[in-house]
């Protein structure tokens, strides 16, 4: 199936409806620091957002947008995908993009204009905004894939260069190291902080481990997040898949945090963008699912994947692991530092993550 008939269903008016109202009912809640944004999401932002999102934000506009999208829907494989499939007939080159947490396959889309001369393929990973259904709600890292390997295979594509970060990252490295022939090359973002969380390396050189301690001290001070969504995931689902409002603060806080915005995020993400990625994760009832990767994560047990590997690295990304740390793990044939970008590099940073894309398919003689 594609096309219109495959795009994500237009959500029941009823379900914006409902979200209107929990919106018009926000109540600010006291906490016991001054505001700011170092504890977490600041009081008198979020209460103008909530009442943006209340009165002026039309979700309607963005979903003909999202919805005019060239989506697919691949039904016959172990798992159902919905995907964006962008056809090129200019080349025979075909990018597989993965997203990551906690945002979609809009992470994308300042992307996708500047790849025509590519076929482009970017699902939707299940248990995330605009996914198809899937057994269980969502899937481990490595579930996922084998699920994206699945669909690519009823495309047509034998083989392609895969291009992620964050949880995509870890997609990615699974979908390389057990589908060697499929995967020409990788461009990554980031390289996964569970090679220094688990079973990490200990011949380390002076850049390593000062990488790792940076990287401790970033898990202490910012990674409750993942330790919640990776421990007690249904507790904290059942707060953002109630409250809007949580679920604002909750993402929000990352959006702000993990990117190049100099402490204004609505230089990277304009206020109705923003509350596009948020309501996302609202009507698709997404929050709960998109937290099966954290707690479904452990080790890596596959050694060093064998495609070529192009990084590129953005200077306010979370934490950025030096090269010698990446060729651990990884056959780093390209490396290239920006001073600039953050977490979200290819809306953030759209013309230098598409020229890491095409040093990849260089790599790969694609």
């Amino acid at each position: 199936m594609s096309s219109s008939a495959a795009a994500p269903p237009r959500v029941d008016q009823h379900v914006l409806d409902d979200l209107r109202g929990r919106l018009r009912r926000f109540r600010q809640v006291s906490t016991a620091t001054s505001p700011g944004w170092d504890r977490g999401v600041e009081p008198r932002y979020l209460s103008a957002l909530m009442d943006y999102w209340a009165q002026t934000y039309d979700w309607r506009t963005h979903e003909q947008r999202i919805r005019g999208l060239p989506w697919v829907s691949l039904n016959g494989g172990p798992t159902p995908i919905r995907a964006i499939h962008q056809r090129s007939t200019q080349s025979a080159t075909v990018v597989l993009l993965l997203h990551g947490w906690p945002d979609s396959v809009l992470r994308f889309e300042k992307l996708l204009p500047l790849l025509t001369d590519m076929t482009v393929v970017a699902p939707a990973l299940p248990g995330f905004p605009f996914a198809l259904p899937v057994d269980g709600g969502g899937q481990s890292a490595t579930s996922m894939a084998e699920s994206v390997a699945a669909a690519m295979r009823q495309l047509g594509h034998e083989r392609y260069v895969v291009s992620a970060g964050d949880v995509g990252c870890d997609v990615a490295e699974a979908l390389a190291a057990g589908h060697p022939q499929h995967v020409s090359a990788l461009h990554l973002t980031d390289v996964s902080q569970y090679h220094f969380l688990v079973d990490p390396p200990t011949d380390l050189s002076a850049a390593e481990a000062e990488y790792m301690e940076y990287g401790r001290r970033w898990q202490a001070t910012e990674g409750g997040y993942m330790h919640e969504q990776s421990t007690k995931p249904q507790t904290i689902a059942a707060a953002l898949g109630d409250s809007p409002a949580g679920l604002a603060a909750w993402i929000v806080e990352k959006l702000r945090s993990w990117t190049d915005c100099r402490g204004d995020v609505e230089t990277v993400f304009p206020r109705d963008d923003l509350l596009t990625w948020v309501t996302a994760y609202w009507v698709t009832g997404a929050i709960g699912t998109s937290f099966t990767p954290y707690a479904e994560s452990g080790a890596k047990p596959w050694g060093r994947v064998q495609a070529p590997a192009a990084f590129t690295v953005f200077a306010h990304d979370l934490v950025n692991a030096p090269r010698e740390f990446a060729e651990r793990f990884f056959t780093v044939r390209d490396w290239r530092e920006y001073d600039h970008g953050g977490h979200f590099a290819a809306w953030e940073c759209p013309r230098e993550y598409a020229d890491g894309i095409r040093r990849a398919v260089a790599l790969g003689g694609d």
